[in-house]
């Protein structure tokens, strides 16, 4: 019962059954997250990025596996074991009475969890809805959208499966068109990258579709660029931001797109199937809601939150992520990921036979990169980095791409990579033995 008492105590429920924001944190962890940021205080985010001590404090906080080497953290990332202590506790409420727990209870801390997460994304609360991932924020939009047929819409090749799906849906359904790009990746020039953009515009453009992160080789594209060019335009702007929230350091009103989602559960390493949706407060009227609601061609974000019963549990630990992410800090997150991609890309870079496909500048790549050897398919690299060395990456083939991606997170050290350049060093030396 005491422990009972404690833990609606942190949720701040009042004798009047109101419910406001979560401190997500026991004493133990708040010390922690004052800790970092106490010990970066004063401290350039490139400095830090490469001090191992700061660094080896935070992978404690992970529960990852101390054999498997995963770096394909770009699918799926880990949570700290705080956000998964949350997660639980939670849980673990919710199903002494799951709808009073739930609905009278967790679901009261939305609005507050809301709040959270446009400070940190830098929007107002009233254009961010809630959601499972990014798939389901993005394929919202685009089946939301008042476009009728001829209406022209420009994506690339290069974009995630589910978006291409969606569009394509959309053509067969409604008779719109799409534009194809087929991006010369990876590209170091904002002036290719925009010009292949403003080159497809046309008058009947309606939409130019636009993933912030490639998730098949980890290009950044210039989103802000790209939008600035269509807004003079009259064209509307959906950015697939799954790969750079909490990845890299901006906020969502920079990029200058009417509408944006992204997977929580990525590079804000909060529980598994959460995400959230952004649209521009004067556009949310536009976008029917996909699951309907009293007013699906509202202007309220919340009408696209009618999701019938979903995790509430793992929803509210979405807090508890934002916490820890903030702890650390926006810019010395994304200078550590940069410096530990550029770590053991530029050793295999010398690697006879072994070819990188993402660039070293911070403008264009960060935490992602990819990479082939000669001679292989990407499942003959794959299968030897698991099977023989208990290294776990992404191996892909998709359009022009084929080779393998892989993708540190912040609990990986330099001394987990170079043991994949050890690793990838012995499968190129035996392919030419061979």
């Amino acid at each position: 019962m005491s422990s009972r008492r404690s833990f609606f105590r942190q949720l701040g429920v009042a004798a009047t059954g109101s419910l406001t924001l979560p401190a997500f944190f026991t004493e133990a962890e708040a010390h922690t997250v004052q800790h970092y940021q106490s010990y970066a205080s004063g401290v350039s985010p490139q400095a830090l990025a490469q001090d191992e001590d700061f660094w080896w404090r935070v992978k404690q906080d992970f529960t990852v596996s101390p054999t498997l080497l995963n770096l394909n953290n770009g699918g799926v990332s880990p949570q700290p074991k705080v956000v998964q202590d949350a997660h639980i506790r939670f849980y673990q409420y919710a199903n002494e009475a799951p709808t009073y727990y739930m609905w009278r209870i967790l679901d009261q801390g939305r609005e507050a969890l809301r709040a959270k997460l446009a400070d940190l994304a830098g929007c107002s609360p009233e254009e961010l809805a809630i959601n499972r991932n990014a798939t389901e924020g993005l394929n919202t939009i685009i089946f939301g959208l008042n476009l009728k047929a001829g209406d022209e819409v420009i994506l690339t090749k290069q974009d995630y499966p589910n978006m291409i799906n969606a569009w394509k849906q959309r053509e067969k359904r409604d008779g719109i068109k799409l534009v194809w790009l087929n991006l010369d990746l990876p590209s170091e020039s904002d002036d290719y990258l925009v010009g292949q953009f403003v080159k497809a515009f046309t008058p009947r453009t309606k939409v130019v579709h636009i993933t912030h992160i490639i998730n098949w080789v980890g290009q950044i594209l210039p989103v802000r660029k790209i939008a600035d060019a269509a807004r003079q335009r009259g064209i509307e702007i959906i950015c697939d931001g799954a790969h750079s929230f909490a990845h890299l350091d901006y906020k969502i009103p920079d990029l200058g797109v009417d509408y944006y989602a992204t997977s929580l559960h990525k590079w804000l390493c909060a529980p598994f199937g959460s995400g959230m949706m952004y649209i521009r407060r004067d556009k949310i009227k536009n976008v029917w809601a996909l699951l309907s609601n009293t007013e699906p061609d509202g202007a309220d974000i919340r009408k696209f939150e009618s999701l019938g019963t979903r995790s509430f549990a793992s929803e509210m630990a979405i807090g508890t992520a934002v916490d820890y992410h903030n702890a650390i800090g926006s810019a010395r997150k994304q200078a550590r990921l940069q410096y530990l991609k550029n770590y053991w890309a530029e050793k295999v870079q010398g690697i006879p036979g072994v070819r990188l496909h993402t660039s070293l500048k911070p403008d264009y790549a960060c935490a992602l990169a990819f990479f082939s050897i000669d001679g292989l398919k990407p499942g003959e690299v794959e299968g030897p980095l698991l099977n023989t060395y208990k290294i776990h990456t992404s191996p892909i083939q998709w359009e022009s791409f084929s080779g393998l991606r892989v993708t540190p997170h912040i609990y990986t050290s330099p001394k987990d990579l170079d043991r994949l350049v050890t690793a990838i060093g012995d499968i190129a030396s035996k392919r030419k033995k061979s």
